[in-house]
C-alpha cells in the first residue's frame, strides 16, 4: 500500500489530459520493477491506493474487490450536519463521461465530528461542517462526491459537483485541495487468507482543514 498525494493520477487513460506524471510510473521508478494496480484513485483523492509486484497476486486481490471482501473506509468533510448522523446512500449512478447507464451504487455514512464556524454563508452568520467516514459498497465513477451531492451535503474542495462558496471559504484560508481521503483498507491477505487493515494518515492540507474547523484527526 502507499499513500498517494491528492493532485496526482493513479495512471494515463482518456481523462489525463496531456499530464505526463502518474503514481503508477513513479512507483514503478521507485521499485525497480513492475507493479500492478489493484484498484484506482481519483486525482484529487488522496490515501489508501494498494498495489501488488506480480500478476497472480493483483488478479487475486482484484477478485475479492470485485466480490465485495474489501473494506474501504474514507474521510470526507462535507457542508452542512447529515441527519441522521448515519446511515446508507443507495442512488443509482451512471459510469462517468460516455457511460450513460446507471447501475446501483451504495455507500455507507457515519458522522465522525461537527463543527460550527463563524464563516458567513448567504444569509446565514456560521457555517456547519462535519468530517464523515464514508465506506463505498460499490466502485461506481465518482461515486462518494456524486453520492453527498445526491443528500445535498456537498464535499468541500470538489469543483465538479460540490459547492463553490464553501470551497472558495477554504481556499480562502489556505486550503485547496479536496476534502477526501482515502483512509483506510481492510481485505483478505491472497496468500496467508486472514485479514489485513492498512492505514494512510491524511497530508498536512487536510489537517489543517481540520484544524480550521477545531476537529481532531481521528
Amino acid at each position: 500500500m502507499v499513500n498517494k498525494p491528492a493532485g496526482l493520477m493513479v495512471h494515463d487513460s482518456k481523462l489525463a489530459r496531456g499530464e505526463s506524471d502518474f503514481a503508477a510510473d513513479r512507483l514503478r521508478d521507485q521499485f525497480g520493477k513492475p507493479i500492478f494496480l489493484v484498484h484506482r484513485l481519483d486525482r484529487a483523492t488522496s490515501g489508501c491506493l494498494l498495489l501488488a509486484f506480480d500478476r497472480d497476486t493483483a488478479s487475486a486481490l482484484g477478485r475479492s474487490l470485485m466480490a465485495e471482501h474489501f473494506r474501504k473506509d474514507y474521510l470526507a468533510v462535507c457542508r452542512g450536519w447529515p441527519a441522521p448522523d448515519q446511515g446508507v446512500i443507495e442512488h443509482a449512478l451512471d459510469g462517468g463521461p460516455g457511460k450513460p447507464v446507471k447501475k446501483p451504487a451504495v455507500t455507507g455514512f457515519r458522522t465522525l465530528a461537527t463543527a460550527e464556524v463563524d464563516w458567513p454563508s448567504q444569509q446565514h452568520p456560521s457555517s456547519r461542517y462535519a468530517l464523515l467516514c464514508c465506506s463505498p459498497h460499490t466502485g461506481r465513477f465518482r461515486q462518494i462526491r456524486r453520492h453527498l451531492k445526491h443528500l445535498h451535503h456537498h464535499l468541500v474542495g470538489d469543483t465538479s459537483h460540490g459547492d463553490g462558496r464553501h470551497n472558495l471559504a477554504f481556499r480562502m484560508r489556505g486550503v485547496h485541495r479536496m476534502l477526501l481521503h482515502a483512509w483506510r483498507l481492510s481485505f483478505p491477505h491472497p496468500g496467508l487468507g486472514r485479514e489485513l487493515t492498512v492505514v494512510a494518515p491524511p497530508d498536512p492540507e487536510f489537517l489543517r482543514a481540520l484544524a480550521l474547523l477545531g476537529i481532531d484527526p481521528p
